[in-house]
C-alpha cells in the first residue's frame, strides 16, 4: 500500500506540473487578429485550465475510497512521514482516510518545492532554470537569503493550525501552551531543510560520472556540471585530486550524508525534549 500510495503521488504530481506549466504554453494562447480577422482553431478546445486541479482531486478522493475499502480489510494505518514526528491515520475511518490522502500528496508537493526553491537557489544555467521558474513563478526572482529562510517560516506557519488539528483528532499529544507549539512548528521546519540531501547527492553522483563518461553537449548535463561546482565550492581549497582523478564529488556526498545524519537526531533529540 506504500508503494501504491507513492505511485499515485507521483502521478497527482505530473497533473500539478502540467497545470503549472499550461500557462506558458504558446498553443493555449489565442492566435492575434489580423487583417483577415481573428484566426480560431480548427477544434474547440476540450482541456481547460482548471480540469486538472480537478482531476487531481478526483483521483485523491478515490485513491481514499480504495485506501478505506481495501486498507481496512488489510489492517493497514497510512503514515504522514514529517521528519522528526510520524503520524498514523487509521484507514477505518473514512474522513480520516480523505484527510491522509490529500495530506499526503500535500507533504510529497511541499518535498517537491522545496527541491525546486534549493535548485532556484542555486541559479543554474538554462533552458533546465526555466522549469525552476515556471514551477516557482515570482518566488525565483525573490533575494536569496529570502528564498533561504522561506522554508523555515512558511512550514512553522503551516504546522500552526496542522498542529491543531492533529491534536483535535487526537493523533499527535497536546503541547502544554501555544509556545511549545511553536517550539514543535521551529524543530519541523528546521528538519525541512534535510530534503535538500537528496537532490544534492544526485547532482554530485551525476557530476562524478559525467566526469568519466562523455555524454555529449547535452544542456542537461551543462547544469549538472555548474550547479554541482557551486556546492563542491566549499571543498575547493582541500587537496581531493590526484592526478585527474578528482575526489570532491565522494567527499561531497559522505559530508553530505554525516551531516544531515548528525542534524537529524539532533533535531529528534530536541522534539523528544519539548513538553506536551
Amino acid at each position: 500500500m506504500g508503494i501504491v500510495d507513492s505511485i499515485l503521488n507521483l502521478a497527482a504530481l505530473l497533473l500539478w506540473f502540467n497545470w503549472r506549466a499550461v500557462r506558458f504554453d504558446p498553443l493555449a494562447k489565442r492566435t492575434p487578429a489580423t487583417l483577415m480577422g481573428t484566426l480560431r482553431p480548427a477544434a474547440p478546445k476540450k482541456i481547460r485550465r482548471w480540469h486538472l486541479p480537478a482531476v487531481i482531486g478526483g483521483l485523491l478522493f478515490l485513491r481514499a475510497l480504495f485506501y478505506w475499502q481495501i486498507g481496512s480489510a488489510a489492517n493497514w494505518a497510512g503514515r504522514l512521514d514529517l521528519g522528526v514526528i510520524v503520524i498514523p491515520f487509521r484507514s477505518d475511518w473514512f474522513w480520516r482516510t480523505v484527510l491522509f490522502s490529500f495530506l499526503s500528496f500535500g507533504v510529497t508537493l511541499l518535498v517537491f518545492y522545496l527541491w525546486l526553491l534549493f535548485f532556484s537557489i542555486l541559479s543554474g544555467p538554462e533552458p533546465i532554470q526555466r522549469f525552476v521558474k515556471i514551477q516557482l513563478g515570482s518566488i525565483d526572482g525573490w533575494p536569496r537569503k529570502i528564498k533561504l529562510l522561506l522554508p523555515l517560516l512558511v512550514i512553522s506557519l503551516l504546522w500552526l493550525p496542522a498542529g491543531e488539528l492533529f491534536s483535535w483528532l487526537q493523533l499527535v499529544p497536546h503541547p502544554v501552551s501555544a509556545a511549545h507549539r511553536l517550539e514543535q512548528s521551529l524543530v519541523i521546519a528546521s528538519g525541512s531543510y534535510l530534503v535538500w540531501k537528496f537532490p544534492v547527492a544526485v547532482l554530485l553522483m551525476l557530476h562524478l560520472l559525467s566526469s568519466y563518461i562523455y555524454f555529449g553537449r547535452h544542456p542537461f548535463w551543462n547544469y549538472v556540471g555548474v550547479t554541482a561546482q557551486k556546492i563542491l565550492s566549499p571543498l575547493r581549497k582541500l587537496p581531493l585530486r590526484a592526478g585527474k582523478v578528482d575526489f570532491a564529488p565522494v567527499v561531497g556526498i559522505a559530508l553530505l550524508f554525516l551531516l544531515a545524519e548528525q542534524a537529524g537526531r539532533m533535531l529528534l533529540w530536541i522534539y523528544g525534549r519539548l513538553p506536551f
